[in-house]
């Protein structure tokens, strides 16, 4: 028993050493991830563009309404 114990540290090096191998040598999700990781890259720069624009726009909205509000 204490043997099995003694060597778990072992073993689960060598586990993750061998997962690590396989996994890196593994190509074929690959492109899968990099065309996932390019569209929520696009569509973060969307929603920062169309931001920015709304924003500004929201801005000059409400400078009209409170401008004309204050002449009233």
């Amino acid at each position: 028993m204490w043997q099995k114990i003694s060597a778990l540290p072992l073993s689960i090096t060598l586990a993750i050493t061998e997962f690590v191998k396989s996994f890196k040598k593994d190509e074929r999700g690959l492109s899968g991830v990099v065309v996932t990781v390019l569209l929520i890259l696009v569509a973060v720069l969307a929603v920062v563009l169309i931001w920015g624009f709304l924003s500004g726009w929201l801005q000059e909205l409400w400078d009209q309404i409170t401008s004309e509000a204050a002449q009233i």
